[in-house]
């Protein structure tokens, strides 16, 4: 699988997941490596042949959503077509993986440690301090999933204005922790992954895995590595994916 990211989680045998880099793939210039955004200007038989080799080399077809930085978790199955409106999707079926598309956000994959559901969700702020991995969490119903954070923008480079800030202090005032005061008045850094990780536990997700917020895990800081839409403009769209064997 390249250079891409093997989830190191105590994951059931049955679950597998992985996570994209730029590493493969057809497309050229700003898209360069192994683009899977259809709507970024890419063009689509790149993306097609893109997209094959994911579905070739994880052996299962993954769904691709239409990510609107909503809270929607879309049950998804092998007839659920790619476009479906949503911020995050689950199923209990094999030969079937949840997939979220990023280039600075945040992707949460899930499963329960019996391996019967899998879900993957899409985290950027917005959709973070509206309570997108609270409900995709609640999918579980009564079971406390497991959770693996991918590659985001890091501490060091996600600038946000005072607005961001004030959205995850309207609900928790342990969000403060998450910020250091930025360059300018009004300006912040926000650290992502740890806003997540306070989310999660506070619905009693425990066992989390992955992002720790070190410059390593920063799709800004590593350009060879990741796409990047705030450090580029012009990005393509790096995957996570999570699927029962």
């Amino acid at each position: 699988m390249h250079d891409w990211l093997v989830p190191d989680w105590p994951a059931p045998a049955g679950v597998r997941a992985v996570c994209t880099t730029r590493a493969g793939g057809v497309s050229p210039g700003a898209f360069g490596g192994l683009n899977l955004g259809g709507h970024v200007g890419d063009d689509p038989a790149f993306v097609a042949a893109n997209r094959a080799q994911l579905q070739a080399a994880i052996g299962v077809r993954p769904v691709f959503l239409q990510q609107v930085h909503g809270t929607d978790v879309l049950p998804i199955d092998a007839a659920t077509p790619d476009g479906a409106v949503s911020d995050a999707c689950t199923t209990v079926d094999a030969g079937v993986a949840c997939t979220i598309m990023v280039a600075d956000c945040l992707p949460v994959l899930f499963t329960d440690r019996d391996g019967r559901r899998v879900a993957a969700a899409h985290a950027g702020w917005r959709g973070l301090a509206a309570g997108v991995l609270e409900r995709t969490a609640a999918a579980f119903g009564d079971t406390r999933p497991m959770a693996w954070l991918g590659p985001c923008i890091g501490p060091t480079a996600f600038e946000v204005g005072d607005e961001v800030q004030a959205a995850f202090l309207a609900q928790s005032a342990d969000a403060a922790a998450c910020f250091r005061p930025g360059p300018a008045p009004g300006k912040w850094w926000a650290d992502l992954p740890a806003l997540a990780r306070q989310r999660l536990r506070a619905v009693g997700v425990e066992a989390m895995y992955g992002n720790d917020g070190s410059d390593a895990w920063c799709t800004v800081r590593n350009p060879l590595r990741f796409f990047s839409h705030r450090r580029d403009g012009v990005s393509g769209r790096l995957a996570a994916a999570i699927w029962r064997g």
